[in-house]
């Protein structure tokens, strides 16, 4: 017998939004939390509004934020230091300075392909690729009409940088070259 979802009332609904919001491990939608609750999406998304003001005013050790399309609960920046003493070991990898400088060149260019990634920083990105494929920081997006594959970030790129949209990155374009001048480099990296 299936057990009756209880029905929440507006009292209870930030408290449902918070014990769903703790167990999820990616940002959950204001329309997935809506169905799940079965309450309107402009309930869910004033409940979340009223949760961040509120953790902000009482500076919580946590911040409710909205990121890669939904919201989640990170830690607040200014307690980093004592998170990380915390976490003994390390378990999560950073990221070396080869996979930070071909996931930027990604972020900025997508979709775009090994080759034109390697002509950029001038270096097979192979390996580079490979892993930050596993991570899940980027993806295959499709194929040229030549059929190399092309690459695009995802949306756990988005999550880790706290992004809501690529249209949130900071402006890069004056300092890389244009379009015609990658073109270019890129012939002669192919040509090599």
């Amino acid at each position: 017998m299936q057990q009756a979802i209880p029905h929440v009332d507006d009292e209870g609904l930030a408290g449902a939004l918070e014990a769903i919001l703790m167990v999820v491990d990616s940002p959950a939608s204001v329309q997935d939390l809506s169905e799940a609750l079965a309450v309107s999406t402009d309930q869910i998304s004033d409940v979340l509004t009223n949760l961040r003001n509120e953790y902000e005013r009482d500076n919580r050790g946590f911040e409710l934020r909205e990121v890669g399309g939904g919201w989640r609960f990170y830690s607040r920046p200014i307690y980093d230091p004592f998170v990380s003493r915390f976490i003994v070991g390390n378990h999560t990898q950073k990221l070396t300075q080869a996979a930070l400088e071909t996931l930027a060149v990604i972020a900025y260019r997508q979709p775009v392909t090994r080759q034109k990634v390697s002509a950029i920083r001038g270096v097979n990105v192979d390996s580079v690729i490979r892993s930050l494929t596993a991570r899940g920081l980027i993806e295959d997006a499709g194929e040229t009409p030549t059929g190399a594959t092309l690459f695009a970030t995802t949306p756990e790129f988005l999550e880790r940088m706290g992004l809501r949209s690529l249209d949130e990155l900071s402006p890069l374009a004056p300092y890389l070259p244009d379009r015609e001048e990658l073109e270019e480099i890129a012939e002669t990296w192919e040509n090599q």
